[in-house]
């Protein structure tokens, strides 16, 4: 089997190891995003790094093209990855690292938080009220 046709999880050649659970009862598009979020802190996703296209990964994974974009836009708008039009997607250059961080740890609550049922309005108050209650902090 040719690397870009692995399903096992193990590293294929743009360094994403993944494979979706259908066990799980967290979705999809939940896993892949959790998957690039593990890969970009652990340094197997690099900065700068391409990432497969939405066609091709879903192919890969066996899953629909609109669950891969969807977790893609969600990591765009955490700042973890970057659309570049034509030239593709790719892991963001992250020239904050503490930002990319508070980012990539804020993603991870939010999802969290969906996978036990609280909305999005709850879920804010209850951030917002963590952080109001953080000793020295404003």
């Amino acid at each position: 089997m040719r690397d870009t046709e692995r399903t096992d999880g193990a590293p294929h050649s743009d360094g994403l190891a993944f494979a979706v659970d259908r066990e799980s009862a967290v979705p999809p598009s939940a896993q892949l995003r959790d998957a690039v979020l593990a890969g970009v802190g652990d340094g197997t996703l690099t900065p700068g790094q391409r990432l497969p296209t939405v066609r091709g990964l879903a192919a890969r994974l066996g899953i629909a093209a609109n669950t891969v974009a969807g977790a893609y836009r969600a990591l765009e708008r955490a700042g973890v990855i970057e659309g570049r039009g034509r030239a593709g997607t790719f892991v963001s250059l992250g020239d904050d690292p503490v930002a990319a961080e508070a980012r990539r740890i804020a993603l991870e609550t939010a999802a969290a938080l969906a996978e036990l049922g609280v909305d999005r309005d709850e879920a804010i108050r209850l951030l917002t009220e963590a952080v109001a209650a953080r000793p020295g902090r404003g």
